[in-house]
């Protein structure tokens, strides 16, 4: 990479807020569903005589953003028609936020905010039914939020980490699932490179369906901007609108990119205009809101977890919740050993299987918890520890029933144990007189022979215990 150009890039993202309904009608919020057009009325449709009216709780919602932000709450809002035509808009115009935004500053993981704001969604064209377009009108109206940032970020990486924190703090806050793959959030990426303080010409690039597609465009067009900065051909690169192919992982032009002023942009006359220090209390809200992940990655470093256990944890919302419950009172030892029972072994078994973590896959807290507690007994192994968790996610038996079944009780009688460590000596003299004599790495040998001859039941550490008297008496 050419190290002499400097990368700035502003991001713009879009999410569905999770409500019940609609952003303007009483139609249910369902925009992922199998039937098409089944949840639209004269309203979504646009049909003469309607009027909209404003959902609260999406207002409430991108409110929550901002608080968690720090940003700034407008007292006064209003919404604005954005025009334009497009089979997927019919009305023939997006219902927006322009000059009044309800959000406005703050900043994340060192990014400077712009902007969030309310708008609708807007239908979904479909094009893969034959050479024709079909439109499914269950995702128009859908309330949408968008966050809009300063051009400020200055690599792939710092772009990618940013989405990822906002999708964490959404899904915290329950504003939004945030799914990308569902197109739930949506990222668009403003980009330029220039040599010096001026900025370059910049383009957007739309279309990126996850983190990792984010930071892989960012790549190729830092590479086709300076290839043709380098070659002189710098006058190629045109302000506009690109998108990215997956398959061939590449950006491609979509159109010359449009400025503000060809929107023609105005208030809508058929929405009041809002005054929302007037109807929310935003310092109640404020203090109700729940703990940020920042706040959460400080406190679970404060109990002595790895940086890389606090990570994984922070990480899914759900499992998150799903720890803090199962160590809730618990003492350190406990704690540290079920976030690494979580975060290295069951992770790795939804990992295996394809697995989305989620409450119907999570084992119950209080066999989780069983769990945990016989390993730290010395009643289970770290391996039996292992095989009872791929049955603990579908099975709704004790750890203890399972373990019983599987045989993977723990010997811990030192009488039955000794007789084992014998067995094992007597079955391997030579070996025990190197041991005898001084080779002290053979005890772990031996410890391994007890364990085959108890069949994996034995307790590893009171064999190692009892090699260890025998071999000095």
């Amino acid at each position: 990479m050419n190290t002499e150009y400097k990368i700035t890039i502003g991001l713009e993202i879009h999410a569905e807020l999770k409500t019940k309904s609609k952003m303007w009608c009483g139609c249910a919020n369902n925009p992922d569903s199998s039937t098409p057009n089944a949840y639209i009325c004269p309203i979504c449709m646009a049909h003469p005589g309607t009027l909209p009216v404003i959902n609260q709780a999406a207002v409430e919602k991108v409110i929550k953003v901002g608080l968690a932000l720090n940003s700034n709450i407008a007292d006064f809002t209003e919404f604005d028609r954005k025009n334009y035509f497009y089979p997927d808009i019919p009305k023939g115009y997006q219902i927006s936020q322009y000059k009044f935004p309800i959000v406005s500053g703050g900043s994340l993981l060192g990014v400077d905010i712009t902007r969030v704001h309310l708008e609708e969604d807007t239908a979904k064209s479909i094009h893969d039914q034959g050479d024709f377009t079909l439109v499914d009108f269950n995702r128009a109206g859908v309330p949408l939020m968008e966050l809009v940032t300063e051009a400020c970020i200055h690599s792939a990486e710092e772009a990618g980490n940013f989405g990822r924190e906002l999708q964490l703090i959404l899904r915290t806050l329950e504003v939004s699932d945030a799914n990308m793959e569902l197109g739930q959030m949506r990222v668009e990426v403003n980009f330029s490179v220039s040599k010096d303080e001026k900025l370059g010409t910049k383009v957007e690039v739309k279309n990126l369906n996850s983190f990792r597609t984010v930071e892989r465009a960012i790549a190729y067009e830092y590479i086709r901007h300076t290839e043709l900065i380098e070659a002189g051909k710098g006058d190629e690169i045109v302000q506009e609108t690109r998108g990215w192919d997956e398959t061939k992982q590449i950006t491609y032009s979509q159109r010359i990119k449009e400025n503000a002023h060809d929107y023609r942009y105005f208030p809508d006359p058929d929405l009041p205009k809002m005054y929302l220090h007037k109807y929310f209390d935003l310092e109640d809200m404020k203090s109700k809101l729940p703990e940020l992940p920042s706040e959460r990655r400080a406190r679970l470093s404060d109990l002595g977890l790895k940086d890389e256990t606090v990570r994984v944890l922070v990480s899914d919302v759900e499992l998150s919740n799903y720890f803090d419950a199962l160590a809730s009172g618990k003492e350190v030892d406990f704690i540290v050993l079920s976030a690494n029972y979580l975060t290295s072994d069951l992770i790795g078994i939804y990992n295996k299987e394809s697995i989305t973590i989620s409450k119907e896959y999570l084992p119950d807290i209080s066999h989780f918890s069983e769990l945990v507690t016989m390993n730290m007994r010395g009643e289970l192994s770290s391996r039996g520890v292992k095989d009872i968790l791929p049955v603990l996610i579908l099975d709704k038996k004790s750890p203890r029933d399972i373990a019983n079944e599987k045989g993977l009780i723990q010997q811990n009688d030192d009488t039955e144990l000794t007789t084992i460590v014998k067995s094992a000596i007597e079955s391997n003299p030579t070996q025990w007189s190197e041991l005898i004599s001084g080779n002290d790495k053979l005890i772990m040998f031996f410890v391994g022979q007890s364990m085959k001859l108890s069949k994996g039941a034995g307790n590893p550490a009171k064999f190692q215990e009892i090699i260890k008297k025998i071999s000095t008496t």
